[in-house]
């Protein structure tokens, strides 16, 4: 498994330190995505916090991100329960970093309950394996928090390809075998990749998430391998804004989330 330089993930989780109000940690540059911490970070970090300090909480089933500025330098990161149910829980959390308030996100969720309604979900496309499939990140371009995770592109297109279907589906993995398994890890690599709005720009730009909604379909999402696949497009973009749509499945197949996204572009 490819080893990431910087701060492994493992680490960052470890580093949270109880403040009054919540928990603190000093953001090292390697987790950075421009000059805020990388989107699916500031999301893990929520979901970490919300697991330490609201202990018992049944499985994660929705979590709402809206990313209003930049994260940096020193973060707090706080959860309090929203409304506690008799098989749901309500969490808003919060990340304020150095030049004010980051980022708020709404968690639910929610026991398991016996129930007549089953569906599968969307079956996982037919790809190559991991094995199969070459890098998605050039060495040269990649962001500093893609060295983190071991990305490879089983279909669709890459960045700056104007004319391609702007859909992008990877393999995506933690390129740091230490990692553990869990929710906070799964929220982190969800994001991973760029917007294939980046498909359709002719030349690179700055594009920045503005709200992203992240639905899990199973109680445990789990990867006997450690590889996921994911899959993201573009349903509509004009004014500034694109539209996109996510999918994650295990390496098994399984459906393990969908996700909306709402991206705003500068070109």
């Amino acid at each position: 498994m490819t080893q990431s330089p910087g701060t492994p993930f493992r680490q960052m989780m470890e580093s949270l330190a109880p403040v009054d109000g919540g928990l603190a940690i000093d953001l090292p540059g390697d987790w950075l995505q421009g000059r805020t911490a990388y989107g699916g970070l500031t999301g893990a970090l929520c979901v970490e916090t919300a697991a330490r300090l609201q202990p018992d909480l049944p499985p994660l089933r929705s979590a709402h991100f809206a990313l209003a500025g930049p994260a940096s330098g020193q973060l707090l990161v706080t959860a309090q329960v929203v409304r506690r149910g008799k098989s749901a829980v309500s969490i808003e959390a919060s990340v304020t970093g150095e030049a004010g308030p980051a980022a708020r996100a709404l968690l639910t969720y929610g026991g398991e309950r016996e129930s007549r309604v089953l569906h599968a979900g969307a079956p996982r496309p037919a790809v190559p394996s991991s094995e199969d499939c070459t890098a998605f990140f050039a060495a040269d371009r990649a962001p500093g928090f893609a060295r983190h995770f071991d990305v490879r592109l089983a279909a669709g297109a890459r960045p700056l390809t104007p004319g391609a279907e702007p859909r992008i589906t990877v393999w995506i993995r933690h390129g740091d075998g230490e990692t553990p398994s869990g929710t906070p890890a799964l929220v982190a690599l969800a994001d991973a990749i760029p917007s294939p709005a980046l498909v359709l720009f002719p030349e690179f730009a700055p594009f920045s998430t503005v709200t992203w909604s992240l639905d899990f379909t199973t109680n445990a999402p789990a990867s006997a391998s450690g590889w996921w696949l994911l899959d993201s497009r573009i349903d509509a973009a004009g004014g500034g804004y694109a539209s996109q749509d996510m999918s994650l499945w295990n390496d098994a197949g399984q459906l393990v989330a969908r996700a909306r996204q709402m991206v705003a572009v500068f070109i």
